[in-house]
């Protein structure tokens, strides 16, 4: 009898002993956020909030600029995290990318899925590639946090097949210029809500009736622009000094939304270019601005 007690005893050490090695091992995973993005619901709500209407037609957007800022923002809300990426969720007619949408692609942490366009331009299939990767991220494990941004009823069963397996969905709205433009099911059924407003959005969406650079100029080399953004950077550094140097590092190679905005702005007006929808004069910049600033460090 005593040895069936002591042999019992023996056996709850050993799984006691194996419960707290697997709790360390869980203590000292990361957590990981991943970032989807409807983009239809994107560039119509952001489209009627900053320019008035939600024809894409009628408007730009800033699409690498806002995905910067979206993920600046995911940072400092999961401040514990790490970004797996960006899903960015589109329609294109036979699935074939735009230009515009193929510039996206190229951005570095961007995942674009393609759904379909009817010939009323209305997307198909988005919704079930949403819910697809969320369902299938959570289930693996691969994040622990989604932070959507997104509007559509139908996007309730993506939430609900990723909070089956252990993932929290953090619902992303734009502001409303009347009502809401978010199905109130959707609204219920998230861990968490968060609205942004006109002032977040209106660095990256422009009336294109709207005057605004116009390149005077041919199009600059890459190595010009580079040694603009290294320009900038000095004059950064001199304006803000070294500690706000430490701050901006650890981010790499991720700029905050202002910084980069401020970045783009001042090198459009030296270079006398636009740089939107340049995505590879874009990096070229960020590129010189970042080499810079290690280089002081």
């Amino acid at each position: 009898m005593n040895d069936d007690l002591a042999d019992l005893n023996s056996r709850i050490d050993r799984t006691n002993e194996l419960l707290q090695r697997m709790l360390a091992e869980v203590a000292k995973t990361p957590s990981t956020h991943a970032i989807f993005v409807d983009a239809g619901y994107l560039y119509a709500a952001a489209g009627r909030l900053v320019a008035g209407t939600e024809d894409r037609r009628a408007f730009d957007l800033d699409a690498e600029g806002l995905i910067d800022a979206l993920i600046d923002r995911a940072r400092t809300i999961f401040a514990d995290s790490r970004l797996l990426r960006v899903y960015w969720y589109d329609g294109a007619r036979r699935r074939i990318h735009t230009a515009e949408q193929q510039t996206v692609a190229e951005l570095p942490d961007v995942k674009v899925r393609l759904g379909n366009l009817n010939a009323n331009n209305q997307q198909k299939g988005v919704d079930s590639l949403i819910r697809s990767d969320l369902e299938s991220l959570a289930r693996h494990r691969a994040i622990s946090d989604a932070a959507l941004l997104g509007g559509d009823e139908d996007l309730v069963s993506a939430v609900e097949a990723a909070q089956g397996y252990g993932a929290r969905v953090h619902l992303w709205g734009i502001e409303a210029p009347e009502g809401r433009n978010q199905a109130e099911p959707l609204l219920w059924e998230v861990d968490s809500q968060r609205t942004f407003d006109l002032d977040f959005f209106k660095p990256y969406v422009s009336r294109r009736t709207t005057p605004g650079y116009e390149p005077t100029t041919g199009r600059p080399a890459r190595e010009d622009v580079r040694f603009v953004g290294a320009q900038i950077a000095a004059k950064w550094l001199s304006e803000r000094g070294r500690d706000s140097l430490v701050e901006l590092l650890p981010g790499h190679p991720y700029l905050p939304g202002s910084v980069d905005q401020d970045l783009l702005v001042e090198a459009e007006g030296l270079l006398q270019y636009s740089l939107r929808g340049q995505a590879d004069l874009r990096r070229a910049l960020r590129d010189g601005f970042w080499a810079h600033l290690q280089a002081q460090y």
